[in-house]
């Protein structure tokens, strides 16, 4: 191990976390000879193959699998001592990568970066929003926003604030079909909503109803798309509070009637919580959230609910 190299342990871990040269040599930035190259300078400092190549992509052997652990540690080591050191003076410096649902990441997230960009030059901000999830655990980013707590890995969360959606429709839409008065007059309207075998979290699937026929006659995986055809007069769709009651192209429909509530949990990785970047992307999200909570739980109700509860 007399040639052992750091970076070499970088392209190890960025292969064992994309699978794939390609992906990796984006993420530690370089090109893919040069992440290659790399590889096979560890494994032979090492004494043992790491990966098995394929035209699928790298995956671990045992001997990889057992480094992974070690390697992370070590990783986590480096970082530790960038924050030590590089940020003592509290010029924050470096990227953080936030994944969010792509509603309150587009939506929420987003307008805070410039005034937070401005504050902190130094910083490279990555907002990955979208309709699906984003692993910690495999540094796809440093802090998530998700539907519900992490089960495994060595992961911190904390809730992050419940949150309210509710019916709306277009003006164009209901001026054109018979008016919705009860729960019972939703039976022969047109919903918006998500592709059911595409729901990437349970939480998501709320379009149920057991009193009423629903019929979803407009479906996308993308809640920006669903916004948007309901905009354009698709139908009813249920949305978020912090984006259907901002937008002046909406109506509220059965505010007494429909309404739901969700929660958004808020995960860092153990070994990044202590960085001074991440501690200020946190505080800037968690402040948001406390400046903005009327407008986020919009009235509340059962977290469990689906279209059969009512705010009533």
């Amino acid at each position: 191990m007399s040639d052992f190299n750091w970076n070499d342990l970088r392209a190890f871990l960025a292969v064992a976390r994309t699978g794939r040269l390609t992906a990796a040599s984006a993420r530690v930035g370089a090109d893919h000879t040069t992440v290659s190259r790399r590889i096979a300078a560890l494994e032979a400092a090492i004494g043992a193959r790491l990966f098995d190549r394929s035209p699928a992509g790298y995956a671990l052997t045992a001997h990889g699998e057992r480094l992974m652990p070690t390697a992370e540690k070590i990783e986590s080591l480096t970082l530790l001592a960038a924050s030590e050191v590089g940020e003592a003076d509290q010029a924050l410096t470096g990227a953080v990568r936030i994944g969010a649902p792509e509603g309150f990441g587009s939506y929420f997230i987003a307008p805070l970066l410039a005034s937070f960009a401005d504050r902190h030059p130094g910083l490279e901000i990555q907002l990955v929003a979208i309709p699906g999830i984003v692993s910690l655990s495999k540094r796809e980013a440093d802090i998530a926003v998700t539907l519900s707590p992490p089960r495994e890995g060595r992961l911190v969360a904390r809730k992050l604030t419940d949150y309210g959606l509710s019916l709306y429709a277009s003006p164009s839409y209901l001026d054109a079909r018979p008016p919705i008065r009860t729960r019972a007059d939703m039976a022969g309207h047109r919903f918006v909503g998500y592709i059911g075998d595409l729901l990437y979290a349970p939480e998501l699937d709320y379009m149920q109803a057991p009193d009423v026929d629903i019929h979803v006659g407009l479906q996308s995986s993308n809640l920006i798309a669903q916004l948007q055809a309901t905009l354009a007069g698709a139908g009813l769709c249920v949305l978020p509070d912090f984006i259907g009651a901002r937008e002046p192209g909406l109506r509220r429909v059965l505010p007494d009637a429909v309404h739901l509530d969700r929660s958004l949990w808020l995960v860092v990785h153990a070994d990044l919580r202590s960085l001074a970047r991440i501690k200020a992307v946190t505080a800037m999200i968690t402040g948001a959230v406390r400046t903005d909570r009327r407008l986020l739980t919009g009235g509340g109700t059962d977290p469990a609910a689906t279209l059969d509860s009512t705010g009533a």
